[in-house]
């Protein structure tokens, strides 16, 4: 085992631009809106491949299959039935995201046959006008909800927030969410799920089709009333670790998020089940058996569990984990 990099698997979207490449320095295919970069990924829509090392072109889901706990961990393998349970990707919001939500398992695994999606969001960059829908606003019910959105009647419907770089949001199954103003361009860890429903797409078309809405699913996964927190780096807690200081995110039981904040060499704790780093801003080397592997801004590894890995450089990481 050794520190894992995927291929990117891009997927055009609607909204999508060409931060990736400006901001995250990835390269782009030409003439395309490049919404998200599916970092590492075991989900049929698209299947992360590895790019480096004795395990280059097999796919995650492959790689999951023949190692199994050597790779995830005892504890993640038993737990998910051999299953990889996240997805780590970028996004690229450059227009408006389209305003949705997400099941949970209970209705998810009924009704689509896959896992529900609960997942946060990382501002990596925002322009100064990024505003958000985040949650409903009143007391609204599932019967009001779906007169007004049937009539595009959204005025005082949604929680509106200003964002900015920095801050954090955890999204739970039931919680409208959407982008409103602006673009952000963000870094997400999210259960191993691809259902999303939405609510309004801003009457946008795609080759002159309107895409989809699914507003009776809608208005069955809502948690009315539910408004998530945003945290910012003034209002979280700064742990001080040598060379490092970290951010606890968020603990719950799909995911668990840290920030941590480098320079110089950070040896990371041994995990007993995998962790992903995503590297936010930066540059520097992870180093396991004394190798280095290169790690810049908008790069991702994967850890396998039990690695002893440490960082040397000025970097910080978003490290998902179980």
């Amino acid at each position: 085992m050794y520190p894992i990099k995927f291929k990117k698997c891009f997927i055009d979207k609607v909204w999508g631009g060409r931060a990736f490449e400006t901001v995250l320095g990835m390269t782009l295919p030409e003439n395309r809106q490049i919404g998200e970069s599916w970092e590492v990924s075991s989900h049929k829509n698209g299947m992360s491949v590895v790019e480096n090392g004795i395990f280059k072109d097999i796919t995650l889901e492959n790689l999951v299959e023949k190692y199994g706990a050597e790779l995830l961990g005892k504890d993640v393998s038993e737990r998910f039935s051999g299953k990889f349970p996240l997805l780590i990707k970028y996004l690229d919001v450059n227009d408006r995201l389209s305003v949705q939500v997400h099941p949970s398992d209970d209705y998810a695994l009924k009704v689509e046959g896959e896992f529900g999606k609960s997942e946060c969001w990382y501002i990596i960059d925002a322009s100064e006008d990024a505003k958000l829908i985040l949650g409903l606003k009143g007391e609204m019910t599932r019967e009001t909800f779906l007169e007004k959105s049937k009539n595009k009647d959204f005025k005082n419907m949604f929680n509106e927030v200003s964002v900015k770089k920095g801050d954090f949001i955890n999204i739970t199954p039931g919680v409208v969410h959407a982008s409103l103003e602006g673009s952000v361009l963000l870094c997400e860890t999210q259960q191993n799920s691809d259902t999303t429903y939405r609510i309004y797409d801003f009457d946008r078309t795609v080759n002159g089709v309107p895409r989809p809405l699914h507003l009776e699913k809608a208005a069955d996964v809502i948690n009315f009333g539910e408004i998530p927190v945003v945290t910012s780096e003034e209002t979280r807690q700064n742990i001080k670790l040598r060379n490092c200081v970290k951010q606890e995110l968020v603990r719950c039981k799909y995911f668990n998020v840290d920030k941590l904040k480098i320079n110089g060499i950070f040896h990371d704790e041994i995990s007993e089940n995998f962790k992903v780093y995503s590297i936010l801003e930066g540059e520097g080397n992870i180093i396991y058996n004394d190798e280095k592997y290169p790690a810049r801004k908008g790069d991702t590894y994967f850890i396998p569990a039990n690695l002893n890995v440490s960082v040397d450089g000025e970097v910080e990481i978003l490290k998902s984990f179980l």
